[in-house]
């Protein structure tokens, strides 16, 4: 079945769909890093070459949206440069800290471009992300297997840390971890550890509701369900069981039923308000107390991000990551939270720099899927990029979710279109015919 999807691809459309059903190899030979920061680039560079010695092609307009992304992620790069200036870092930094922009926040804007310029047949992406979950399946049989005869779980280091990247878990292949507050296993599959899966496992399933092809569409659903379940991530099993009611409920606003339903379910929760009050503060405290070292630690860096970011530098930032004290395991300031690492790297300039793209996509789409399927995939991506920019720093695991900024992209695209379409008169099919 696969075959035919791949009739007739161009090269830009085998890349994204080798890109994603080679993740594993990939992770085996530690290269999972390089290859979803390099995929991007890649493409794009087939592309220029194609739109270079091709000069009569004739391709429609990058939506105002795309636009949007682009810009605010090359003021990204502005802030960057100009807190390096601020605290004299030299010149090696900046350029050490352009290359790790290009392989992060960068990505954002350019697979969102990617998906809104390329003539992608979108199939491709819901189907190698269903024989991701796939692999991820047989992956967890395999690794599975492996704990319970007693092997490690840590296997080796890719020579291939020598690239450079944010550490060495980048390059490391491992079957499972161990939990060292329960001394249960813990899977982390593919991403450099177990919250990252738990982010991407939310975004396979988005991605994996899309295929038309049934058998697929449960086997990714199901991989994507037991990537969630087996990382253990706190925000990932939050999201991904909310996600798809969420998207519901926002893609039918304009449904009188809906608003119906949802002021009755107001007034449930308001009359034993103070009882179901308590009783959700005691659940959210059992959640933090299931792994207590790492909610003092993020409590602890966003504190003193906060701190230092308000008192040091408000508007540009530090330029940089900064070891933090004992009492946060050393770990760097700026990392843990996106908007935390944001303010205290990049300033209010780079905290807006995603906030503004993040939140005009978010009203776009909030008014384009009331009546769009096309958009409610997409709705649900945001919801998740938004979410997990608390738990997580967005840019430096963009080169895992990279399909899904792909997908957003392909579906500001297309909504686009259809909109110049009604505007000049003509359905899309009749475009088309």
């Amino acid at each position: 079945m696969s075959k035919k999807i791949l009739d007739r691809t161009t090269l830009e459309e085998k890349l994204v769909w080798y890109g994603l059903i080679l993740s594993y190899p990939a992770y085996a030979l530690g290269a999972m890093y390089i290859l979803g920061s390099l995929i991007g680039w890649i493409i794009l560079s087939v592309y220029l070459l194609r739109r270079f010695l091709d000069v009569d092609s004739q391709n429609a307009p990058l939506p105002i949206l795309v636009w949007v992304w682009v810009l605010g992620m090359l003021s990204m790069e502005l802030a960057l440069v100009q807190g390096h200036l601020n605290y004299d870092l030299g010149l090696a930094k900046i350029i050490k800290s352009t290359i790790g922009w290009a392989k992060g926040w960068a990505l954002l804007a350019l697979f969102i471009a990617l998906g809104a310029v390329l003539p992608l047949k979108r199939a491709i992406i819901p189907r190698a992300s269903c024989v991701i979950g796939l692999h991820s399946l047989i992956f967890t049989i395999l690794s599975a297997l492996a704990f319970i005869v007693g092997l490690p779980g840590e296997i080796y280091v890719s020579p291939l840390k020598v690239v450079g990247g944010p550490g060495p878990e980048y390059f490391e292949l491992k079957l499972f971890g161990i939990n060292p507050e329960t001394g249960l296993p813990r899977w982390q599959y593919f991403a450099p550890w177990s919250p990252a899966i738990g982010l991407q496992s939310c975004m396979l399933l988005i991605l994996c509701l899309q295929e038309r092809n049934l058998t697929w569409k449960c086997l990714g659903v199901l991989g994507s369900f037991t990537m969630c379940c087996l990382a253990q991530s706190r925000a990932g099993w939050v999201i991904f069981f909310t996600i798809l009611p969420m998207v519901f409920v926002l893609s039918r606003l304009h449904d009188p039923k809906i608003l119906f339903a949802t002021a009755v379910a107001f007034v449930i929760v308001a009359l034993p308000g103070q009882v179901l009050i308590e009783q959700l503060q005691e659940m959210y405290q059992r959640i933090k107390e299931s792994r207590p070292d790492s909610t003092r630690v993020r409590g602890g860096l966003a504190n003193l991000a906060v701190q230092r970011w308000t008192s040091e530098a408000p508007l540009w930032g530090h330029g940089i990551v900064e070891p933090g004290p004992k009492y946060v395991e050393r770990m760097m300031i700026g990392t843990h939270h996106s908007w935390y690492g944001l303010l205290f790297v990049k300033g209010l300039v780079g905290a807006l720099s995603l906030a503004i793209p993040l939140f005009i996509t978010a009203v776009y789409l909030l008014v384009k899927a009331q009546r769009s399927k096309d958009a409610r995939a997409a709705l649900g991506i945001l919801v998740v990029l938004t979410v997990y920019s608390f738990f997580e720093n967005l840019e430096i695991l963009a080169y895992l979710y990279w399909p899904a900024l792909l997908w957003l992209g392909a579906s500001l695209r297309v909504c686009d279109e259809k909109e110049r379409d009604m505007n000049s008169g003509f359905t899309t099919s009749e475009v088309m015919t």
